[in-house]
């Protein structure tokens, strides 16, 4: 009788076993809904007070950027593999390790709010609402790209934002141009992302000063820890602030660090060491900094984490298939959304003149 009862509990035991560990744990255990924590101060120029030093992260909030982040660095990573079997082609600048920057400022805007960039941005599209398909596709130049497969790695949008721009500095003056337009009612934010390399120059040699922060003169600026999620939001916020209230315009430098080389043809250790990247992967990734926080913080667990990660790896998967399934556009679209008639034009070609229509 006593082995039959051991084998029946034996039984239950291993059922129960079964079941996905994760979630047995996430329904005992008992979260914090919020936590204070501490972030780093902001260095200022001509401002006699800057960004908080404490701030609040919800549960909700933190598990969103951490989700956010992650899907973005995934993205990044299944970009490259892509890149290496040759379905990506040309120019790809990726922005994995500066993940914070993308995700932190979009928590510290608005959705109406407008934001314009230049070429590493991937992740921005990903935050202002594109799909990680349409990105991916747009990738490799497929109809269910972002911009119909016809703009690549540096020019992508959607609403609010305007690209990614193929010119160094090119987003300066399409903001300008824009302000104008809206007779300079927008408030103005100049941010500049800083991750200590001008494609293979370190800031160092190529700068007589690296306070970009700075580099504005008689515009203030702030220098912000650009690794921390929530030292981003927060200083995204007192920027976003200052120039609503009609302060002018302020300048924001991210100092922060992209794992790959400045585009796909860079490897990025002729100029780096392998030990520096490892360095800053091991102390400062900002995904790994907010999920300590968050665990020590009592705001999840690390099982919760690995259930988002399982997740994301899926929907990067999901949308990697789709990219190099799905069509590319049809000749004939070739010249669609490129003037604002419909007057068919001629294009010197391999084929002598070919005709194309010109839809708006």
């Amino acid at each position: 009788m006593k082995k039959m009862l051991a084998a029946a509990v034996s039984r239950v035991l291993s059922r129960v076993a079964q079941k996905p560990a994760s979630r047995v744990l996430v329904a005992s255990c008992n979260y914090s809904n919020d936590a204070m924590l501490e972030i780093k101060k902001c260095d200022l120029y001509r401002l006699e007070e800057g960004p908080p030093v404490t701030t609040v992260l919800t549960r909700e909030d933190g598990l969103k950027y951490y989700r956010m982040m992650q899907t973005i660095r995934r993205m990044e990573l299944k970009a490259d593999q892509l890149y290496k079997q040759k379905f990506i082609r040309g120019f790809c600048h990726l922005c994995d390790g500066q993940e914070a920057c993308c995700v932190g400022l979009e928590a510290g805007i608005n959705p109406t709010d407008h934001v314009i960039t230049s070429y590493r941005a991937h992740g921005l599209c990903y935050t202002r609402g594109l799909s990680v398909r349409s990105i991916l596709a747009e990738l490799t130049g497929r109809r269910g790209g972002c911009a119909k497969g016809k703009g690549g790695s540096m020019h992508m949008y959607v609403k609010n934002f305007y690209g990614g721009n193929g010119i160094v500095g090119a987003q300066g003056q399409i903001a300008e141009a824009f302000n104008m337009a809206a007779l300079w009612k927008l408030p103005c934010v100049f941010i500049c992302e800083n991750n200590l390399y001008g494609m293979g120059t370190a800031a160092e040699r190529a700068a007589a000063s690296t306070d970009y922060y700075k580099r504005g003169h008689f515009i203030p600026g702030l220098r912000v820890d650009g690794m921390d999620v929530l030292c981003v939001r927060e200083a995204t916020k007192f920027a976003a602030d200052y120039c609503r209230s009609e302060k002018g315009p302020i300048v924001m430098e991210l100092q922060t660090y992209r794992y790959h080389g400045h585009s796909m043809s860079d490897p990025g250790i002729s100029y780096r060491t392998r030990q520096e990247i490892q360095n800053v992967r091991s102390k400062s990734d900002p995904i790994m900094l907010l999920k300590d926080r968050m665990v020590n913080s009592k705001l999840a667990t690390i099982e919760e984490f690995k259930e988002i990660d399982v997740e994301v790896r899926k929907e990067i998967d999901d949308a990697a298939h789709f990219a190099i399934t799905d069509p590319e556009p049809p000749l004939e679209e070739l010249g669609h959304h490129i003037y604002c008639d419909n007057e068919p034009f001629e294009v010197r070609g391999s084929s002598q003149w070919i005709k194309f229509k010109s839809l708006s």
